[in-house]
């Protein structure tokens, strides 16, 4: 890594002034509501980290396997912006990528990513490219469901909505059928998205799955598979909410009144 930050050191400079001289704290604080797992950020909007990528491009002309690389310096630093930047450059090269890039921005997710913007644009701009260009399918695809990180196991199953088309959605189903046991808000969240999305296409596979595996399921993915549902069809899969007795009262000491004098 340290060879690595050499050869990036008069880019990396570029990258730092840039987010360092427009920096604004107060639209920092006012966005981090959005992201409840931590936000650490300059503050800066994506259409300027546009301009910052064009001058990238423009000036240092790097190659795909160069970004796949600053991605993994970018990512580890934890500023937003810096890894917006990782993904806008290599959005730019999608027709190039590789293998090398794959495993790349799996690196990223492992070890870089943390919030939901991030995950999320990589699985709807990124990873479908590598489907699109036979880098991987989902048997070669499925080891990212193991991963230790939240993000990429949520990239894995948010992916999969940019190729509901491509896919047959019993494959699809199949695919997420190992997450549902996950624990991680973001990943139940994700299976709940792509479930809800699925039932357009193929009504039929999705009842079933669902009718088979409703009572093993995340209440949160049960809820967003449903949510489009017709409201008397999700009420078969949505889980009853418990009924809580209402405590007894104990019933009030009788007083006595006191003899009139």
């Amino acid at each position: 890594m340290q060879e690595m930050n050499e050869k990036f050191k008069p880019l990396l400079k570029v990258i730092e002034k840039f987010c360092f001289d427009r920096e604004d704290p107060v639209k920092a604080i006012h966005n981090m509501r959005e992201f409840p797992e931590g936000y650490d950020a300059f503050g800066i909007d994506d259409e300027e980290i546009k301009v910052l990528r064009d001058r990238i491009l423009e000036d240092f002309k790097p190659s795909v396997a160069d970004i796949a690389d600053l991605g993994k310096i970018l990512f580890k630093t934890g500023k937003y912006e810096f890894g917006t930047l990782a993904i806008m450059l290599i959005k730019k090269h999608r027709p190039r990528m590789d293998g090398y890039v794959l495993g790349s921005v799996k690196e990223w997710l492992d070890n870089g990513v943390e919030n939901w913007a991030h995950a999320d644009l990589l699985a709807i701009k990124i990873v479908p490219v590598f489907f699109e260009l036979e880098l991987c399918n989902l048997e070669t695809f499925a080891p990212w469901r193991e991963s230790r990180s939240k993000w990429t196991r949520r990239t894995a199953v948010m992916c999969l909505n940019s190729m509901k088309k491509a896919l047959d959605a019993k494959d699809i189903l199949e695919f997420i059928t190992p997450l549902l046991s996950d624990r991680e808000k973001v990943v139940q969240q994700a299976i709940g998205i792509i479930l809800g999305n699925l039932w357009h296409k193929a009504h039929e596979p999705v009842e079933e799955f669902l009718a088979a595996h409703k009572d093993q399921m995340d209440s949160l993915a049960l809820k967003n598979a449903t949510a489009r549902l017709p409201l008397a069809k999700a009420k078969q899969y949505r889980k009853a909410p418990p009924r809580h007795k209402a405590p007894q009262r104990k019933p009030s000491p009788k007083y006595r009144r006191a003899p009139k004098s």
